[in-house]
């Protein structure tokens, strides 16, 4: 079967397509709301820190809730764990709706209280802590193993070209006002619940039947300290997105150093979108299927080098195309990592295992915030990119040297799960 079948037939079927509309109206709003939310926070203060505090604030739950949501995500039926967590994003929405209308036009901060732009992301990343593991764990139940590959593709595909739809939304939204932009947030959260809840399994869940406890929490981090291949394709990434944070920068850089509008602005932070959708097409039809470790190092690499581009233009046509190609790049990154984890990792403890890599992957972009935000208050913005970058090209480095078991993988059967030793 080629690629091309294999993709038509994974479209036909419902549970399919159900949990990759249930993605894309997620991601579409997290896109949205996060592109207002930087913008509003910058324009009320004028101040990058305050970017990479709400990215902090985000980060923190996850650590804090990385054993219990993993546990839950192995325990409970994953749709309806990521169902449940979404009616909270709902409200975390409609919360920020009315703050601002409460806090109406003001730009200059004189009359805005800002403490709410902190509370409501602490709470709403407590929320994603438990989603997050939930529905990552949830696509290779959809789908048989044969399969998965060009699922984690598919889905790749439909939330990227999500990240593009919301920020270019939020560029129009915010010049009507945050609170209608808000409010089309808590809109798309609600309407991805229904085909979550009717997503079907086509492989049959291995669920947690022993009671908790501190020693099961802690198998997820376990297992993945066993591999060597799950442990440095999450670590790899990790470092990448923590350096590369340029994207939470993306307000600052398009009022400082570019000098342009919202509109535009909306474009700027859509790019990224643009380069992962691109990028996830031709994946989808011409996947990677040899040399798949060097091609994660290469690409890891080429993300840093796009984003020392980034920081020494004030071009904006060179800046939107330096974000297309650093989002191509992690786009391979990304799917390659998607599809080695779940080959790599038995059923039974995929939720926990997935839990600790939120914590490493998803985590890390609001991690990676507030180290952009800290480095652009401490050293400037351009200076806090460029360094991002030199970071993230002699870590690829470094794992290309001293990490054999990532470079040498070949083919995905290459990879096998590494299978937990019994229980005493």
């Amino acid at each position: 079967m080629t690629n091309a079948d294999a993709e038509t037939g994974l479209l036909q079927n419902h549970s399919v397509r159900r949990y990759l509309a249930s993605s894309a109206l997620s991601t579409t709003g997290i896109s949205l709301m996060l592109a207002v939310l930087f913008k509003q926070a910058f324009d009320i203060t004028g101040d990058a820190l305050t970017i990479g505090i709400i990215g902090l604030l985000q980060f923190i739950p996850a650590v804090l809730l990385v054993m219990v949501s993993g546990y839950v995500a192995d325990r409970f039926d994953r749709r309806r764990v990521t169902a449940l967590m979404t009616v909270g994003r709902v409200a975390c929405a409609i919360a920020f709706v009315l703050y601002s209308r409460d806090v109406g036009d003001v730009s200059d901060g004189s009359n805005a209280a800002i403490w709410p732009m902190f509370l409501i992301p602490l709470v709403f990343g407590a929320f994603d802590a438990i989603a997050i593991p939930a529905r990552h764990a949830i696509a290779p139940l959809v789908v048989t193993r044969e399969f998965l590959p060009n699922l984690v593709a598919a889905a790749a595909v439909t939330r990227v070209l999500a990240t593009i739809v919301g920020p270019v939304a939020a560029g129009f939204l915010y010049t009507v006002g945050p609170d209608l932009a808000y409010f089309a947030v808590a809109v798309l959260f609600a309407a991805s619940i229904p085909p979550m809840l009717r997503t079907g399994y086509a492989v049959t869940p291995t669920r947690l039947t022993d009671r908790p406890s501190l020693k099961l929490a802690l198998e997820g981090l376990r297992f993945i300290r066993r591999s060597p291949i799950v442990l440095s394709a999450i670590s790899l990434d990790m470092f990448a997105v923590l350096f590369g944070g340029a994207i939470a920068l993306i307000p600052v850089i398009a009022e400082e150093q570019l000098d342009v509008g919202d509109i535009a602005y909306g474009w700027l932070r859509a790019a990224p979108g643009i380069g992962a959708g691109l990028m996830g097409l031709v994946l989808a039809r011409r996947p990677v299927t040899r040399r798949v470790g060097p091609t994660l190092l290469a690409v890891v690499a080429t993300f840093g080098a796009f984003h020392i581009t980034l920081a020494m233009t004030t071009n904006y046509v060179v800046a939107f195309i330096s974000l297309v190609i650093a989002a191509g790049a992690d786009m391979v990154s990304m799917t390659i990592r998607s599809t080695l984890v779940p080959l790599a990792t038995p059923n039974s403890q995929l939720g926990r295992v997935t839990a600790v890599e939120s914590v490493f992957i998803g985590a890390s972009n609001e991690l990676g915030a507030f180290e952009s935000g800290v480095a652009a208050r401490a050293i400037g913005v351009p200076w806090a990119i460029a360094g991002g970058g030199i970071a993230t090209m002699a870590i690829a480095a470094g794992f290309a040297a001293f990490v054999p078991a990532l470079r040498n993988i070949d083919t995905y059967n290459d990879v096998r799960p590494v299978q937990a030793p019994p229980r005493t």
